[in-house]
């Protein structure tokens, strides 16, 4: 073999070397726990919501607040992850799957109802809420007391949200949807009179009622319940486990009730016991 043919093969031996422990470190970075981030970076990018008072608003001065907030900050610190280091990252219904899985966040804290078909894309942490699923209408409606009243209304939720389907499948064939991005959208639709009532958790509605005291009101009447978790990549077991451990701690020490009542006392809303975990 001539030399510059032995030098060709060396070259591309190297290259391919390269590629392939480029290609490692790539999917390992990929595939490692929450917790190794957070030890090591002391830093987590967290997915919320915004618009969701009570639970997860950012405030004008671009600060987030409400229960999610408290509790993503909470664990965020049992991780070894100081609330200067958190990045809240605004999610929506429709987007955070993706952003778990392309690593845009590392946790998502958005009341993010855990179900079968979304175990399949990500992991769940919790609950560490259970709401249920109500109607949010204007305060004068007398009409609307339930889901079965909403045939030929007009019945607002949100994009990549199950709520409103529901309605349709099981209660009122004839209501007709109506799809926003974000809760507020369909609350400002709703005080204008273009649509009749907002579908999701009552905690939510809970949140949008005590903000529009005396314009809107929630009906009261549940019909299911929605466990609220935190997503992670979906095969990060060490996650899932340090994440329950924290939210354990958080029952148990008070700060779960009082995070609660400081977030969605005023509204009225009937404070619950802490939720059971469910750990897989």
């Amino acid at each position: 073999m001539s030399r510059i043919s032995l030098l060709a093969v060396i070259a591309s031996t190297l290259t391919v070397a390269a590629a392939a422990s480029g290609c490692g470190a790539d999917s390992h970075a990929s595939t490692a726990s929450i917790v190794d981030k957070a030890k090591n970076d002391k830093k987590l990018v967290i997915g919320v919501k915004a618009d969701q008072p009570g639970l997860g608003l950012r405030t004008p001065d671009g600060k987030f607040t409400g229960f999610d907030i408290e509790v993503a900050k909470y664990v965020a610190k049992q991780l070894g992850v100081e609330e200067k280091d958190i990045t809240f990252k605004e999610t929506v219904s429709a987007n955070r799957e993706a952003f778990i899985e392309q690593g845009q966040v590392d946790m998502v804290v958005a009341t993010y109802s855990i179900t079968d078909a979304r175990k399949q894309k990500v992991s769940f942490a919790g609950p560490y809420f259970v709401a249920g699923q109500d109607l949010l209408v204007r305060a004068d409606d007398t009409e609307l007391t339930g889901p079965e009243a909403l045939n030929g209304k007009k019945l607002c939720s949100v994009a990549g949200s199950t709520p409103a389907q529901k309605v349709k499948a099981e209660y009122a064939k004839e209501v007709q949807l109506q799809e926003e991005r974000t809760y507020s959208a369909c609350v400002d639709r709703v005080l204008g009179g273009q649509l009749d009532a907002i579908t999701t958790d009552n905690v939510i509605l809970a949140g949008y009622a005590a903000q529009h005291a005396g314009k809107l009101k929630v009906v009261g009447k549940p019909f299911s319940t929605e466990k609220y978790g935190i997503g992670l990549k979906k095969d990060d077991a060490a996650g899932r486990k340090a994440i329950n451990d924290a939210l354990e701690k958080m029952f148990s020490d008070g700060s779960w009730t009082k995070a609660l009542q400081d977030s969605v006392g005023a509204s009225g809303f009937a404070l619950p016991q802490a939720p059971q975990l469910e750990r897989y």
